[in-house]
Protein backbone atom coordinates (compact mmCIF):
# COMPACT_ATOMS: atom_id res chain seq x y z
CA UNK A 1 0.00 0.00 0.00
CA UNK A 2 1.42 3.48 -0.67
CA UNK A 3 1.45 6.07 2.15
CA UNK A 4 -1.37 9.04 1.69
CA UNK A 5 1.51 11.72 2.89
CA UNK A 6 0.56 15.30 3.00
CA UNK A 7 1.67 18.36 0.85
CA UNK A 8 5.18 18.62 1.17
CA UNK A 9 7.66 19.28 2.65
CA UNK A 10 8.35 16.36 4.81
CA UNK A 11 10.91 13.65 5.73
CA UNK A 12 11.29 10.05 4.40
CA UNK A 13 13.96 7.82 6.25
CA UNK A 14 14.99 4.94 3.60
CA UNK A 15 16.04 1.97 5.38
CA UNK A 16 17.81 -0.74 2.82
CA UNK A 17 19.60 -3.80 4.02
CA UNK A 18 20.08 -7.11 3.65
CA UNK A 19 19.22 -9.73 6.31
CA UNK A 20 21.71 -12.51 7.43
CA UNK A 21 20.48 -15.96 7.93
CA UNK A 22 20.32 -15.52 11.82
CA UNK A 23 17.60 -13.39 11.61
CA UNK A 24 14.29 -15.97 12.23
CA UNK A 25 11.58 -15.70 14.46
CA UNK A 26 12.81 -13.12 16.76
CA UNK A 27 13.51 -10.57 13.73
CA UNK A 28 9.98 -11.36 12.38
CA UNK A 29 8.86 -10.59 16.61
CA UNK A 30 10.43 -7.28 16.68
CA UNK A 31 9.76 -6.45 13.32
CA UNK A 32 5.88 -6.27 14.19
CA UNK A 33 6.75 -4.75 17.23
CA UNK A 34 8.14 -1.82 15.47
CA UNK A 35 5.75 -1.66 13.15
CA UNK A 36 3.19 -0.73 15.75
CA UNK A 37 5.10 1.36 18.13
CA UNK A 38 5.91 3.57 15.22
CA UNK A 39 2.13 4.48 14.31
CA UNK A 40 2.42 5.88 17.36
CA UNK A 41 5.44 7.44 17.29
CA UNK A 42 5.04 11.79 17.40
CA UNK A 43 5.59 12.87 13.96
CA UNK A 44 5.18 9.69 11.96
CA UNK A 45 3.11 10.16 9.13
CA UNK A 46 3.49 6.16 7.12
CA UNK A 47 5.67 3.97 5.24
CA UNK A 48 5.97 1.57 2.78
CA UNK A 49 7.93 -1.57 2.52
CA UNK A 50 9.29 -4.76 0.92
CA UNK A 51 11.51 -7.20 1.35
CA UNK A 52 13.10 -10.07 -0.93
CA UNK A 53 16.72 -10.47 -1.02
CA UNK A 54 17.45 -6.80 -0.27
CA UNK A 55 15.04 -4.78 2.02
CA UNK A 56 13.51 -1.19 1.72
CA UNK A 57 11.58 0.25 3.94
CA UNK A 58 10.51 4.24 3.42
CA UNK A 59 9.26 5.73 6.75
CA UNK A 60 7.41 9.54 6.45
CA UNK A 61 7.92 11.80 9.17
CA UNK A 62 6.81 15.52 9.54
CA UNK A 63 10.45 16.88 11.15
CA UNK A 64 14.28 16.04 11.61
CA UNK A 65 13.28 16.32 15.51
CA UNK A 66 10.40 13.54 15.23
CA UNK A 67 13.34 11.34 13.31
CA UNK A 68 15.53 11.86 16.22
CA UNK A 69 13.32 10.86 18.68
CA UNK A 70 12.23 7.90 16.91
CA UNK A 71 15.92 7.02 16.29
CA UNK A 72 16.83 7.19 20.08
CA UNK A 73 13.15 5.42 21.61
CA UNK A 74 13.95 2.48 23.70
CA UNK A 75 12.39 -0.51 22.15
CA UNK A 76 13.68 1.03 18.60
CA UNK A 77 17.22 1.31 20.31
CA UNK A 78 16.85 -2.55 21.22
CA UNK A 79 16.30 -3.16 17.37
CA UNK A 80 18.47 -1.66 15.97
CA UNK A 81 21.39 -2.96 18.36
CA UNK A 82 20.08 -6.51 17.62
CA UNK A 83 19.85 -5.43 13.37
CA UNK A 84 24.01 -4.78 14.02
CA UNK A 85 25.17 -7.73 15.80
CA UNK A 86 22.96 -10.57 14.35
CA UNK A 87 20.08 -9.97 11.73
CA UNK A 88 21.73 -7.78 8.84
CA UNK A 89 25.05 -8.20 6.83
CA UNK A 90 24.76 -4.65 6.32
CA UNK A 91 21.88 -1.89 5.93
CA UNK A 92 22.31 2.03 4.91
CA UNK A 93 20.25 4.65 6.60
CA UNK A 94 19.15 7.77 3.79
CA UNK A 95 17.55 10.85 5.30
CA UNK A 96 15.67 13.23 3.04
CA UNK A 97 13.65 16.32 2.97
CA UNK A 98 11.08 15.57 0.26
CA UNK A 99 10.03 18.91 -1.55
CA UNK A 100 8.37 17.57 -4.28
CA UNK A 101 5.66 14.07 -5.31
CA UNK A 102 3.42 13.51 -8.00
CA UNK A 103 1.55 10.36 -8.63
CA UNK A 104 -1.78 9.03 -9.66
Amino acid sequence: MISDTPTTPYYAVIFTSIRSAEAGEDYAQMAREMEVLVKNQPGYLGHESEREALGITVSYWESLEAIAAWKNETRHLLAQQLGKEKWYQNYKIRICKVEREYGF
